[in-house]
């Protein structure tokens, strides 16, 4: 069983910046096109600095540096570093030149999209560990294991100072694995996201019609993961070398019969109930599965696509929150849309819809993908369709716990320095 070592800091021990300025590190899924991402990597920012103040040295790194700096500007106090595909050096180099490490993506201790993900954050975690340096957390989820994976989940996120889960269920999984760590609960970083009410309307700048409504699909094609480790493959499969979508046969096909399903959907509240559709792709991954399912329709013309590839997350959160009825497999587009008290039905694959239904109240409405989802998909459409307002009070009261518990990131990570002598550095955080 691992020892839970504070890493305190002496009086007059200097930080590594020249300077003597805290330097914080935050790994996670950075630089890929995608809102969820986006949208907790600036709320995290916002975190750090509201606790440390604006002259603290944030340093993120990233697989795609073109993509991060669309909505990440490089300044006096922060800093993008790319790194490479293989990237155990590049990880260990960093995490020794910083003060702090933050674990800052969502679906950190599951291996749902490919283990190489939950690799990188476990070994940023080692090298924090031997190296004596703090490393937490940062309101991350756990999901899906393969048996080795739960052991080094089990081995090396014990290492870490200090774990902040997003939901009760994702600390239970944890701890059902065996880790160590201590460990508290709030709620994902995006519902302190700031957009503002100058965003521009791009549901009306796209040409799609809003008069009668609109419905939003923000799908996922589940049989693209998880990402595999090849040397080499098809280059339309290539995520980035050496990481491969899972594609076969029977994958494709079932990535064609859930286009099918979403398609005939999609028709269908177009004719029944005159709604104009959104296809909103969270990540730039999700756009061939828009397009496949745009291309089925019989109303097409009713249609417009939003990528993240081209949108920014206050863009993205706009068009979420445009929206009458939003049936999503995206976790963040759920968290997103819960601010206007969007009415909203899930189409789970994971864990990280569920958690966060049942601790919204909303359990009733996510939908397992079984072949029985389309015709649970349509009685519950329907039923919000009539009623729009029938879970107005759940939403709200849903979106204000756990707007109040996102806050409670900061006070904790101001707590965890407190504790390891920041005090010259720690503000006054409400």
């Amino acid at each position: 069983m691992s020892k839970t070592i504070i890493k305190t800091r002496k009086k007059g021990e200097n930080f590594k910046s020249p300077n003597n300025i805290p330097k914080i590190l935050l790994v996670g899924y950075n630089g890929a096109n995608n809102t969820g991402s986006e949208a907790r990597l600036i709320s995290i920012i916002e975190d750090v600095k509201t606790v440390l103040g604006s002259e603290v040295q944030i340093t993120v790194p990233t697989l795609n540096e073109k993509n991060l700096r669309r909505y990440l500007n490089e300044g006096p106090g922060l800093r993008i570093a790319p790194i490479p595909s293989i990237f155990f050096y590049s990880i260990r180099k960093l995490v020794k030149e910083h003060d702090l490490i933050l674990l800052v993506e969502g679906s950190c201790y599951m291996d749902t999209w490919t283990s190489a993900l939950l690799w990188a954050f476990l070994w940023a975690t080692r090298c924090a560990y031997s190296s004596r340096i703090p490393c937490i957390a940062y309101a991350v989820d756990s999901g899906k294991l393969s048996r080795f994976n739960k052991y080094l989940v089990k081995r090396e996120a014990s290492k870490t100072d200090l774990i902040i889960t997003r939901t009760n269920s994702a600390k239970e999984r944890l701890e059902n694995i065996g880790v160590t760590a201590p460990m508290k609960v709030t709620a994902d970083c995006a519902f302190t996201f700031k957009t503002n009410e100058h965003t521009l309307n791009n549901l009306h700048e796209s040409g799609l019609q809003t008069g009668n409504g609109v419905v939003g699909l923000a799908v996922v094609d589940f049989h693209l993961w998880p990402v595999v480790i090849r040397p080499w493959g098809k280059k339309e499969y290539l995520y980035k070398w050496p990481y491969y979508f899972s594609r076969s046969k029977m994958r494709l096909a079932k990535s064609e019969d859930l286009a099918s399903g979403w398609a005939e959907e999609a028709d269908r509240i177009i004719s029944e109930y005159d709604k104009n559709i959104a296809l909103i792709c969270m990540e730039e991954v999700d756009e061939p599965l828009a397009n496949s399912i745009l291309d089925k329709m019989k109303y097409s013309s009713k249609v417009r696509i939003f990528s993240s590839s081209q949108f920014n997350a206050k863009q993205m959160t706009h068009i979420l929150r445009s929206l009458d009825l939003l049936m999503t497999s995206r976790y963040h587009a759920g968290i997103l849309s819960l601010e206007e008290l969007i009415p909203q039905i899930a189409v789970g694959h994971d864990t990280r819809l569920k958690g966060f239904y049942e601790e919204l109240g909303l359990i009733d409405y996510l939908i397992d993908y079984t072949p029985d989802v389309w015709r649970i998909l349509r009685s519950k459409v329907d039923e919000l369709m009539k009623i729009p307002d029938k879970n107005y009070e759940v939403l709200k009261q849903g979106y204000h716990d756990h707007y109040l518990r996102s806050l409670e990131n900061r006070m904790l990570l101001k707590e965890f320095l407190d504790e390891r002598g920041w005090n010259s550095w720690l503000k006054t955080v409400k």
